[in-house]
């Protein structure tokens, strides 16, 4: 759960609840809560874009700020950041009014179930997916805050790592407004709770470490510093990387595209599925983007043949 100072009970909804916005007058059926936070409960609903995921938030502040991280996030160039944003508006009862967003509803498997079923071997090539988003989420003056498992999932056709809970998202220099103790740099002495890219990729180390095993190693109370170096360094599945994590534990990458050119050399040395895995995905990009342009010389070709035929025999 992620760390906040006021607790607050999740907000409930029976499956078949229709929700109708106030402003918009959009309709949405409740299916199913899919998760509960700091900052609101979401929970899976069908509506005018089929499947979505509807926040609803336990203030309008914090509704109204993560509907503007959205928004930054649409803008940011290439592929989205995260969900895409639908709706946002109040659902009126007779008890209170809520305040709620409709956002992208991203179906895939959770990280670690993904990494479980498909082998550590993936768990670097997710990690060089996720440090390439972060950066272009760092250039664009934000860090992600509470980064964790379960807010990352991956997707299939093609695979791809995909961010879900905005909810920590903070802007660069302020204090970090929501974490969760085991991926937090403060929890374990290394750093202080400040949005910075350093922070975020301590937080991609230990998602590191938590993908190993599938579970959270305990901080103890003696040197945890110190003990979870060890455990790095000697766990046999984190020793390839060990010196990328470290390093990232310490703060020594001062963004996150310095880490991930790191974390390729790596890859590059360590004789595994990996590279082979690596090479498949670029073999398989250059191949689609081959066909597409064989697709777009055919296409070009029928219409300059149709044009041919028509002039011959209609024209001359």
């Amino acid at each position: 759960m992620a760390k906040q100072l006021s607790k607050t009970q999740p907000i409930r909804f029976m499956p078949g609840s229709i929700i109708v916005g106030k402003w918009h007058q959009k309709h949405y059926q409740i299916i199913r809560p899919l998760g509960y936070g700091a900052r609101g409960t979401v929970f899976l609903a069908y509506g005018e874009h089929g499947r979505v995921a509807l926040k609803f938030g336990f203030d309008n502040a914090g509704v109204i700020s993560e509907v503007n991280v959205l928004n930054k996030f649409s803008k940011v160039q290439g592929e989205s950041l995260g969900p895409s944003l639908y709706d946002v508006d109040d659902w009126v009862t007779k008890q209170k009014v809520y305040a709620f967003y409709a956002m992208e509803y991203i179906h895939g498997l959770p990280l670690l179930e993904c990494i479980r079923v498909r082998g550590f071997e993936w768990m670097p090539i997710f990690v060089l997916q996720l440090l390439k988003d972060l950066g272009r989420l760092h250039e664009a003056g934000w860090v992600f805050g509470d980064l964790k498992p379960d807010n990352l999932v991956v997707t299939s056709s093609p695979l791809q790592i995909r961010w879900l809970d905005v909810g920590g998202t903070t802007q660069i220099g302020r204090s970090i407004k929501e974490y969760t103790e085991f991926f937090d740099r403060g929890y374990w002495g290394f750093g202080i709770r400040k949005a910075e890219p350093s922070y975020d990729l301590f937080a991609v180390a230990m998602i590191f470490v938590n993908a190993a095993d599938g579970c959270r190693i305990e901080k103890g109370q003696d040197s945890p510093k110190a003990k979870l170096i060890r455990y790095i360094q000697s766990h046999q599945k984190l020793a390839p990387y060990a010196d990328v994590i470290v390093q990232a534990l310490h703060g020594e990458f001062s963004t996150a595209e310095q880490m991930r050119k790191v974390l390729l050399e790596k890859i590059d040395e360590t004789p595994s599925r990996v590279q082979r895995i690596s090479k498949d995905r670029v073999a398989k990009r250059k191949s689609k983007r081959k066909v597409e342009w064989k697709g777009a010389l055919l296409l070009v070709s029928v219409v300059l043949l149709v044009y041919t035929l028509y002039v011959a025999l209609f024209i001359m």
